[in-house]
């Protein structure tokens, strides 16, 4: 899975030039390293060390991911700062998260309370995931997106609450203007609908008159 992460991080970042500067220079890399580290020490059973570890990962990469966290193969996180992952999370393969994404829980009961990304899931910066929900395979969240509900597979979601904008048959890029312009358009056809029913309540209240 390490070697899956470090060949992730060429196919996702342009930038990257090779193996040598990823090891050093990547704190996402570098995060998901001590996580896959103190997980298995979490799993085990081993006491205090996994989030010792996760906590020295906190520190050093400005990334907070729970022992108890599951993530698959070819995760990666661009850039990192800000990012955190609940103890109950569930990461499939391929995701990819943004700097300030926070896959977080609702409540205080114990068992599942944070969400479960499927394959290739790409969660844009400063989106927050918040319960036990899934994202479908091949979705993609837009940057300080909110999302509280069950997101259907190759679905783009942007706002406050989270809004499926589309569905389609799922691309490896989420290109943040374009989501936005899109969000905008379904913004706008909205405004338009709400207003022309104002326009008809008021000729009617006019005719009670």
């Amino acid at each position: 899975m390490v070697f899956e992460d470090i060949l992730i991080a060429f196919k996702r970042d342009p930038a990257a030039k090779g193996v040598v500067e990823i090891l050093i220079c990547y704190p996402g890399v570098h995060a998901i390293i001590l996580h896959r580290i103190a997980h298995v020490l979490y799993n085990t059973g081993v006491p205090i060390i996994p989030r010792v570890i996760s906590h020295f990962s906190r520190f050093f990469t400005g990334i907070e991911i729970h022992p108890g966290a599951r993530i698959g193969g070819g995760f990666f996180i661009d850039h990192g700062m800000g990012v955190v992952i609940g103890e109950t999370t569930e990461i499939k393969e391929n995701v990819m998260l943004f700097q300030g994404v926070t896959l977080g829980g609702t409540g205080l009961h114990k068992g599942k309370r944070h969400p479960t990304l499927e394959d290739n899931v790409i969660v844009g910066a400063h989106a927050t995931v918040l319960g036990p929900i899934t994202i479908g395979k091949g979705s993609k969240i837009g940057a300080g997106s909110v999302v509280v509900h069950e997101v259907p597979p190759n679905s783009t979601v942007v706002g406050i609450p989270g809004k499926v904008l589309k569905r389609d048959k799922g691309i490896e890029s989420l290109d943040h203007e374009k989501v936005f312009e899109e969000f905008e358009k379904l913004d706008a056809k909205y405004h338009l609908e709400v207003t022309e029913l104002k326009k008809r309540l008021e000729k009617l209240e006019g005719k009670k008159r």
